[in-house]
């Protein structure tokens, strides 16, 4: 009974929100069919991350219930479609490849959700706290820290992963011109430029051969540092909105629809 108790718990905290609820069971039956063609095509990866965002779906809910929080209809709406943006139009469709930019965007996207879920747990604490009073100043570098702290660990995650599993999360540049000490000729310790960088020869141990085609192929750092980057941005454009509506007690309808509260007693 409890169980069922807790499902039904799930699905009205998306029915309070009819636009919200609409959009979250039409992103679902998108993934539903999603995994129902990765299962015919035998692509058993993809089924998987359809599987997780199924699941990822349900965390709002889940968070909402269990922490006795809630979370503006806004911002759920934004987390699930960036959770389908990512997991089944970047991953399983490959817009990460085909269309450019579409990492950059979500991870700016990325930055400036995370900022907003850092401000909001700090400002419940200082909130519903007799003893801390944090000033706006303090509470948008938490929140700012926090994003960058996310993207951080974010990344960690992707270099892990392309080392154990070659899965190349860090996807590759080519890049024209470098500078490296490893390939000076006369070992002198000392940068050494190499410029208008044509193509690169790979030779392998078993006798294979690539050539990479206009240039040298960087491996992770510039799709690492973009992403940091465009993370710092999201980050700051919503430490400075929450900054602003802090310290000279404006309303701000971005941040009321950003802000989670303390779920009301019913």
């Amino acid at each position: 009974m409890k169980i069922l108790d807790y499902k039904n718990s799930l699905v009205n905290s998306y029915k309070k929100n009819k636009r919200t609820f609409i959009f979250y069971m039409i992103l679902r039956i998108f993934v539903i069919l999603t995994l129902i063609r990765c299962i015919v095509t035998r692509n058993y990866e993809s089924a998987a991350l359809c599987i997780l965002s199924l699941l990822l779906f349900l965390m709002p809910a889940f968070l909402q219930q269990t922490m006795r929080i809630e979370i503006p209809a806004v911002f759920q709406a934004i987390i699930f479609g960036f959770i389908y943006a990512a997991e089944i139009l970047g991953e399983v469709n490959h817009y990460y490849v085909i269309i450019p930019g579409w990492d950059t965007m979500l991870h700016t996207m990325n930055g400036f959700l995370c900022a907003a879920i850092g401000f909001s747990l700090i400002y419940l604490l200082n909130r519903g706290s007799k003893h801390i009073n944090l000033s706006p100043f303090y509470l948008t570098i938490v929140a700012f820290c926090f994003s960058m702290t996310v993207g951080v660990i974010w990344e960690f995650f992707e270099f892990t992963m392309d080392q154990l599993f070659f899965v190349d999360m860090q996807k590759d540049f080519i890049v024209q011109n470098i500078g490296s000490v490893t390939l000076d000729p006369n070992n002198s310790g000392m940068p050494f430029f190499i410029g208008s960088i044509k193509d690169t020869v790979i030779n392998t141990a078993d006798g294979q051969s690539y050539t990479v085609n206009g240039g040298y192929l960087d491996i992770g750092i510039i799709d690492t540092m973009k992403d940091l980057l465009v993370n710092l941005v999201g980050a700051v454009v919503f430490s400075v909105i929450g900054y602003t509506t802090l310290k000279f007690s404006k309303k701000s309808d971005i941040v009321d629809s950003l802000m989670i509260k303390p779920k009301e007693v019913e």
